[in-house]
């Protein structure tokens, strides 16, 4: 969820969230009586899944009283985005492209795990792609829309981030903190045995990187290198005087789980030392409620503006025929955040299918 400042006001400051792909350098925005208004329509409860046949899902809340959504279409062709004035409406809001993968060359292939963040005030969307001719040569990419609606004017790509090394990276995230806009991302280190793991820089701008790049987590548990050894797809919640990262590990089957990274507000977030790291995954698949694989998660706000909520992508079952990214059903889901009584998230389980009961 954006706090840019064209972005929602915070909630009062014992509540306050300040959450990945948000904050804009400067004093946050007020909101006028009509965004407040329009910031908290009637809700239903939740129903999932929410969105079928979407992996990596982004939901970011704005001013104008729209979610936006996007997410990893299985075709991995093309950039999609939605909006709807309620959580529940996303499901069934018409769905627009608003990009497509090149024929040949640069970003012609695998399209994964878009994001769009407003970051002084236009649009951004942070993608995967790899040439057409080389598949797995998977970098990431950036597109820009300044008109204020993300629907109309132009998307105009503005390259590739470039990183440390020319290895395989993917699940850029943004988010600011005290002033200071970062990348968070996952990328190949070279010489190490690991797929992926999570990687940290300031950025001097919406598309480019500034100073060193720092490495959060790597898989070295074992829940972290099931069929592959994967840190990935970061995302931060800033709550309770408290950064918290989370991220995905293992292969993209039902072995597919969250793992999180903690940092005091107050600490240097380009030391890795800040940031400490659950020993045991906090979300994972589960056969009481028929949930699998659950993971590339992020985070936004119910309709109160108060009730936190986890976004994240399952699979209804666990045997899959083939390779898992070829397997169309992973779905988008949501459900409330809780918090334990020491002010960390509380994940608890994916829920079943259906209505959860709670208000969106």
């Amino acid at each position: 969820m954006s706090r840019a400042a064209d972005d929602l006001p915070d909630p009062p400051p014992a509540r306050r969230l300040l959450l990945k792909g948000a904050l804009a350098a400067g004093a946050l925005a007020v909101a006028t009586p009509a965004v407040a208004a329009a910031a908290h329509p009637k809700a239903a409860p939740y129903v999932n899944p929410l969105v079928p046949h979407r992996a990596d899902p982004h939901i970011t809340r704005h001013t104008d009283g729209f979610y936006y959504f996007t997410a990893t279409a299985p075709e991995y062709d093309r950039i999609v985005l939605r909006r709807s004035r309620t959580l529940g409406g996303l499901g069934r809001a018409a769905e627009s492209v608003i990009w497509r993968a090149h024929p040949t060359g640069d970003m012609g292939a695998h399209i994964w795990a878009p994001e769009m963040h407003r970051v002084a005030g236009k649009w951004y969307v942070y993608f995967a792609a790899a040439p057409a001719e080389d598949v797995w040569a998977i970098r990431i990419w950036v597109l820009e829309n300044a008109h204020p609606d993300p629907f109309k004017g132009t998307w105009t790509e503005k390259g590739r981030i470039r990183t440390a090394w020319e290895t395989f990276s993917l699940d850029a995230t943004t988010f600011a903190h005290r002033g200071t806009r970062y990348l968070a991302w996952a990328q190949h280190e070279p010489g190490t045995d690991n797929n992926t793991a999570v990687w940290l820089s300031e950025m001097a701008g919406p598309w480019t990187l500034t100073g060193p790049q720092v490495r959060l987590s790597t898989p070295e548990y074992d829940w972290e290198r099931i069929g592959f050894a994967v840190n990935e797809g970061p995302y931060v919640l800033h709550r309770n005087g408290r950064l918290f990262m989370t991220y995905s590990a293992s292969a993209t089957d039902h072995n597919y789980c969250v793992g999180l990274l903690t940092a005091d507000e107050d600490s240097d977030l380009m030391d890795p030392a800040s940031w400490a790291k659950s020993p045991v995954p906090v979300f994972t698949g589960n056969d009481t409620t028929g949930q699998y694989g659950p993971g590339h998660n992020c985070f936004t706000v119910a309709e109160d503006g108060r009730t936190d909520v986890l976004v994240y992508h399952a699979r209804q079952y666990k045997e899959i025929v083939g390779d898992p990214l070829h397997d169309p059903n992973r779905h988008t889901r949501i459900q409330k955040l809780g918090w334990k009584t020491d002010g960390t998230p509380d994940f608890g389980v994916p829920v079943a299918d259906g209505a959860t009961g709670e208000g969106t």
